[in-house]
């Protein structure tokens, strides 16, 4: 039986056989012998999810079981550090939003400076997704503060002020707004809809090099809530972009 799930992932992510077996180390045919309904080994299912942006459960639902919590049905990847997470799945994240994108960081230079991403999030707004980008203030303690335990000390200032001066064009698409919050950051947030990564902050450690989870939302209950009520409490103490 044709694995519909898996075949359409696989084109969302603009990803072809050849692709997938290269990244994979199989040979293109096997590719084809999954998309036609045979079973990955662990590890295959493993890298393609992740290669997709999707939950292994949601290729293969047969391995879907219940979990404690549902922790494990909501976690979809995880990735050890930021420069981990597959550039499809940055693209899948924000092309599948429909209502909202929601980003909370320090600078998410990074970010800002992917020029098609923004095209890619401006697009989203033209289309009547609503847009808002909560960066660091600059002059804030907790920007300088961040800085020295990252040991890179008035450079996370300048990425601040570089990545506001990146994003002002997206002011120009409806249903964006950017404001400059002052608040200690514990994760950098990432969300659209009811996905999201999570850039964890680990103290001394830049964010690109501390761990990523990808989580889908489960309901009122589930950990992506937990960061949403924790986004929308530094969004109403942070001041709009002027």
């Amino acid at each position: 039986m044709v694995n519909d799930t898996l075949r359409r992932a696989l084109a969302d992510a603009r990803l072809r056989d050849v692709d997938v077996a290269t990244q994979l180390g199989v040979d293109p045919k096997t590719v084809q012998r999954w998309i036609a309904g045979r079973i990955p080994h662990a590890r295959h299912r493993w890298g393609l999810a992740d290669m997709v942006g999707r939950h292994e459960n949601d290729l293969w639902p047969q391995f879907d079981a219940p979990s404690f919590g549902g922790t494990a049905r909501e976690t979809v990847a995880v990735y050890p550090h930021r420069g981990s997470v597959p550039p499809s799945v940055w693209r899948s994240l924000f092309s599948g939003a429909h209502e909202h994108i929601d980003v909370l960081v320090y600078s998410g230079l990074f970010l800002v400076e992917d020029v098609d991403l923004m095209r890619l999030i401006a697009a989203r707004a033209r289309d009547g997704v609503t847009v808002r980008l909560a960066f660091g203030d600059p002059d804030s303690p907790y920007v300088r503060t961040r800085g020295a335990e990252e040991g890179i000390d008035d450079a996370l200032g300048a990425k601040v002020r570089s990545a506001l001066v990146l994003s002002r064009p997206l002011l120009d698409a409806p249903k964006v707004e950017i404001r400059r919050h002052a608040t200690v950051l514990y994760n950098s947030l990432y969300r659209a809809d009811d996905e999201m990564l999570v850039n964890a902050h680990v103290y001394g450690v830049g964010a690109s090099n501390a761990p990523v989870l990808h989580l889908r939302s489960t309901g009122a209950e589930s950990m992506t809530a937990t960061y949403l009520e924790s986004f929308e409490k530094v969004w109403a103490t942070a001041q709009p972009l002027s």
